[in-house]
């Protein structure tokens, strides 16, 4: 069953056949900003299962350092992708239509979250960014 989502005006469409993985709430000052809320909640998308099904030439894209950067639509604002490179590497939950089957598994970038902001117990939180191993 495929995922799908839109944008607040319901102008940009996408659907990703495949399953979302690796979601997590990034909680640093420019998810924050980027979000307009206290954290973002994304989850990753496998390569070649994203497919946009409305409404791309309403995108606008920003990219930060790194080659990673946002889409949104250019109408409502709705942030709606993540992106790496300039291919879309994970989608923004809150824009999902239904169940994505998927759960938040990590709030990152805690060390940086707004002093008004309480974290639940039981989390797995990171101060900064999880830590992997490095490739030699």
């Amino acid at each position: 069953m495929a995922i799908t989502g839109e944008c607040f005006c319901g102008n940009v469409a996408y659907k990703v056949d495949g399953q979302l993985r690796d979601a997590r709430s990034c909680h640093c000052s420019r998810c924050r900003k980027a979000f307009s809320s206290q954290a973002s909640a994304y989850a990753e998308v496998a390569p070649g299962t994203f497919q946009w099904l409305s409404g791309q030439d309403l995108l606008t894209s920003y990219e930060s350092n790194q080659g990673f950067g946002l889409q949104f639509c250019s109408r409502c604002g709705s942030t709606l992708c993540g992106t790496y490179h300039g291919d879309v590497h994970g989608i923004t939950l809150g824009c999902v239509n239904g169940d994505p089957e998927v759960e938040i598994g990590m709030h990152i970038f805690l060390g940086s979250k707004a002093a008004w902001e309480t974290i639940p117990d039981g989390v797995t939180q990171f101060e900064e960014g999880p830590r992997r191993p490095s490739i030699d």
